[in-house]
């Protein structure tokens, strides 16, 4: 499990590989990955949108921008908590993942929290020792 916390928003990613809805031979490879945003902050806070980073094992790297996540934009009171799960496909065995979430504070004052860094790794990976 991977975590970030900024401004008492803590968020939290575990990434699942699916072997079942990846094709090797065919260069696709599917990601699950579950998010929890966990407000504990003593105020409300909305989300507002989101920023992905997404590098692939060569190097390539893709930006996603949009608003919410899987279609809400939901607030969380203090102590509130929100969890959600999406996918990657990438063209790659391993890669990783960042990012931000725009939030908005009770005051209205936007801000962006920490996504934090995490790994997408398969089976068909391979393994480098450094």
């Amino acid at each position: 499990m991977y975590k970030a916390v900024t401004r008492n928003i803590e968020v939290t990613v575990l990434p699942e590989f699916l072997p079942d809805r990846s094709e090797p031979s065919e260069g696709r490879f599917v990601w699950a990955y579950t998010i929890e945003i966990t407000n504990h902050s003593d105020q409300a806070v909305q989300l507002k949108s989101r920023h992905w980073i997404i590098t692939d094992a060569r190097g390539h790297v893709e930006e996603v921008r949009g608003p919410g996540v899987v279609g809400e934009q939901p607030v969380l009171n203090p102590g509130d908590a929100f969890r959600y799960t999406s996918g990657c496909p990438l063209s790659t065995p391993s890669g990783i993942m960042s990012g931000t979430y725009r939030m908005a504070g009770a005051d209205g004052r936007a801000f962006d929290i920490e996504i934090p860094a995490f790994s997408l790794d398969s089976p068909y990976a391979k393994r480098v020792l450094n």
